[in-house]
């Protein structure tokens, strides 16, 4: 059905009792059934700059902003392209973000793959036009965005994004389809990305290590792309892949119990409530029930905040909206984010070497439980294990004053 030369992989439509047949062949590496995968234009943003906007909790948790100070960061993103692989970006994305910070002459839409499809096609302008909303909200939190003309800061403002769309309306897709966008962003890399960061960012993921999958994110790491991955919204049920595949940068999601407060105003507590830093306030942190433990075999790196992070995501096609979601995809961005500000102070670093620099600066949260305010003001406990956390909670001014 599909070849992708760069890593000898092939797609084919066979039977299942055919399976174990092809295993068996003394030039097939691995062969496996192709994996789930979860997770027009208008009026221009005027901004070209979000990293003056508003601070938000979760950018305030990771050090990337001060509340009541602004951006506090040294760096911005500049020069460092980040791929998102996702659903796209809805049709109003310029209402959202500055044209300048999307790459389109690099976008891509990928589709088909699994079933009796089988192939993966390109889908020519189909990147931004989704209907799902799913990447725009975690493009959000990578440039920022216009919360109805008024700015909100983002982890890396300055960095240019480039949209593939891998996932369908529905916000699921299949595993071969991934490896193609990875493998077309790696491709970028070793072409007219050649002499700047490249970082992947996919909130995405499904319980099995596709092996396609695997050889894409090998030789996009080969090339110099550094990937991040959500854990997975399975809880014990382990982390989903490609998050759990130890070269990629894995994220769990982490919440704060100061969500739902009733005062000053209950609504907007995002925006209104300072976060405790220097020293951080352990005791104000969690990490969602929903967040994927590791496993034995599966590598966790470290958590950022995906409760309740608030972003543009449209319900009607055409009308701004934002809403506050929930998932280990929302935590995800966040590191990518930040992945991006330590390739900006020093290109030469990969992948596994801004990994480490990720693992040594977190702050490390022992298991513990909290009891966290629901929006009806009732409380819930939470609790974790050390499975749940990784290396800690990730922070943007710790990773980078220890980058070299």
């Amino acid at each position: 059905k599909d070849v992708m030369p760069e890593i000898r992989a092939l797609t084919m439509q066979v039977k299942v009792s055919e399976l174990a047949v092809i295993r068996a062949l003394p030039y097939v590496a691995a062969a496996n059934p192709d994996a789930v995968r979860n997770g027009a234009p208008v009026d221009t943003v005027l901004a070209t700059d979000f990293s003056d906007g508003i601070s938000t909790w979760n950018l305030d948790a990771i050090n990337v902003t001060d509340f009541g100070v602004g951006r506090v960061a040294e760096y911005d993103g500049t020069g460092v392209y980040v791929a998102v692989l996702d659903t796209g970006l809805v049709d109003v994305w310029r209402q959202y973000f500055p044209e300048e910070r999307i790459a389109e002459e690099y976008a891509k839409s990928f589709g088909g793959g699994g079933g009796e499809v089988g192939f993966v096609s390109e889908q020519p302008n189909k990147w931004e036009h989704d209907q799902n909303s799913h990447g725009t909200h975690v493009t959000s939190t990578i440039l920022g965005y216009s919360l109805r003309g008024t700015p909100v800061n983002g982890v890396a403002p300055m960095a240019t994004i480039i949209p593939v769309k891998v996932l369908n309306q529905n916000g699921s897709g299949w595993s071969s389809t991934v490896a193609m966008g990875i493998t077309y962003v790696a491709d970028l890399k070793a072409g007219p990305l050649a002499d700047f960061p490249v970082v992947i960012n996919m909130s995405l993921g499904g319980p099995s290590l596709d092996a396609v999958e695997q050889a894409a994110i090998d030789y996009a790491i080969e090339n110099g792309v550094i990937i991040v991955a959500s854990a997975g919204n399975s809880g014990t049920r382990g982390m989903g892949y490609p998050g759990a595949y130890e070269p990629v940068i894995s994220v769990a999601a982490s919440g704060w119990v100061k969500q739902w407060q009733p005062l000053p105003r209950p609504n907007v507590w995002w925006k209104d409530l300072d976060v405790a830093d220097n020293p951080i306030n352990l005791d104000e942190f969690y990490i969602a029930s929903f967040s994927s433990r590791a496993l034995a075999g599966q590598d966790l790196d470290v958590a950022a905040p995906g409760s309740l992070v608030v972003g543009p995501y449209n319900v009607n096609s055409g009308q701004l909206s934002y809403y506050y979601l929930s998932g280990t995809s929302m935590a995800s961005p966040h590191v990518a984010g930040i992945a991006a500000l330590i390739a900006q102070k020093n290109p030469s670093l990969n992948g596994p070497e801004i990994e480490v620099i990720l693992q040594n600066s977190a702050i490390q949260l022992a298991a513990g439980c909290r009891n966290v305010p629901g929006r009806t003001g009732v409380l819930s406990s939470v609790c974790w294990g050390a499975d749940a956390t990784g290396a800690g909670l990730a922070t943007a001014d710790a990773a980078l004053a220890i980058t070299p």
